[in-house]
C-alpha cells in the first residue's frame, strides 16, 4: 500500500497547519502589509491569525479583523510575557510569530510553506531579518543577518525576558532558511530615538540584573565608543553610507544611555531601601 503524504490539501483532516501570531499597539502604518505577506499561508482553512493587542487607538484592530484574525484585547505584561500570551493561543502544528513590522519576503513564504509540507523533524527555524533604517537596507555592522527563532512547532518552544528584546528557546533542533524578514522599524530619526530611549530603559533592568549598578565611566564613555568603532569600521558599518553613519552614532549614544539609567535605577532602588522615599512611590 502506498504512504500517504503527511499534508494535504483543504478538506482533508491531516494538513500541517500554521498560526501567525503577533502583538500590536497602534500599528495602523505597518499591520497591513505585514498581515498581507503571510495571508496565503493560511488561506482555505491552513491556518490562522492572532493579535493580542495592548491598547490600540488607532484603526489597528479594524485591519486585523479585515485579514480574519481572531484578536485579543490584554493589558500589557512585558514584551516576553505579551508574545507568549499570543502564542498560548495558537491552536495550529506550528507558529509563526512575527512583529507588526516585520512582513515576509515573498521568497520566505514560499520557502515555509514548502517546509511546513514536507513536515520536518526540525522544532524550529532561524529566519534573517533585514533591518531598515531611514529608508536603507543597513547590510553591514552586525545588522545582516540578524537571524531571528520566529517559526516553531506549537509547544516546542517560550520566549525569555531580555529586555525589550526577548528571545526565544526551542526544545530541540532548528534549521535555517534562506530568504527573510522586512524589518520597516525606523523610518524616522524621531522614531529611533524614541524606541531607543525606551530600549535603553529595559536594558537598564538587564544590566542592574548583571550587577552594573555603579556610576562608570567606562560603561557610560568608554564602552559607546568601542561599539561604535567595533561596528562602524571593524564591521563595515561605514559602507551604509550617511545613514549607517547615523545608526551606529546613535546606537552608542543609546548604550550609554542604558548604563547611565541602570546606575540611575540602582540608586533610587537604594534609596527606596533605606526609607529616603516610600517604596511604593515612582517618579
Amino acid at each position: 500500500m502506498q504512504e500517504l503524504p503527511f499534508f494535504f490539501g483543504p478538506g482533508y483532516p491531516w494538513r500541517v497547519t500554521l498560526s501567525v501570531v503577533l502583538i500590536t499597539h497602534n500599528e495602523v502604518v505597518n499591520l497591513p502589509g505585514t498581515l498581507e505577506s503571510v495571508k496565503h499561508l493560511v488561506r482555505d482553512g491552513n491556518g490562522e491569525i492572532i493579535v493580542v493587542d495592548s491598547g490600540s487607538t488607532d484603526r489597528t484592530l479594524e485591519i486585523a479583523r479585515s485579514f480574519g484574525a481572531k484578536v485579543f484585547l490584554e493589558s500589557w505584561k512585558g514584551f516576553a510575557a505579551q508574545k507568549n500570551s499570543a502564542m498560548d493561543k495558537a491552536s495550529c502544528d506550528w507558529v509563526l510569530q512575527l512583529d507588526a513590522d516585520e512582513p515576509l519576503e515573498p521568497e520566505l513564504a514560499a520557502e515555509i510553506e514548502t517546509a511546513l509540507e514536507s513536515n520536518p523533524s526540525l522544532q524550529g527555524f532561524w529566519i534573517p531579518r533585514k533591518n531598515f533604517f531611514l529608508g536603507r537596507w543597513i547590510r553591514h555592522g552586525g545588522f545582516y543577518p540578524d537571524p531571528k527563532l520566529r517559526l516553531i512547532r506549537r509547544g516546542a518552544g517560550r520566549f525569555e525576558e531580555y529586555g525589550a528584546h526577548p528571545t526565544i528557546k526551542v526544545n530541540g533542533p532548528a534549521g535555517r532558511f534562506e530568504h527573510a524578514l522586512v524589518h520597516n522599524a525606523y523610518p524616522t530619526l524621531r522614531g529611533y530615538i524614541d524606541h531607543m530611549n525606551s530600549y535603553s530603559s529595559s536594558g537598564a533592568e538587564v544590566a542592574v540584573a548583571k550587577g552594573h549598578r555603579s556610576f562608570s565611566l567606562i560603561n557610560i564613555i568608554v564602552r559607546p565608543l568601542l561599539t561604535f568603532t567595533y561596528n562602524y569600521f571593524i564591521r563595515l558599518g561605514f559602507l551604509d553610507g550617511r545613514e549607517g553613519l547615523l545608526l551606529h552614532l546613535y546606537h552608542a549614544v543609546y548604550v550609554s544611555w542604558k548604563y547611565a539609567k541602570a546606575w540611575e535605577l540602582s540608586r533610587r532602588h537604594g534609596k527606596d531601601a533605606a526609607g529616603d522615599v516610600p517604596i511604593n512611590v515612582r517618579p
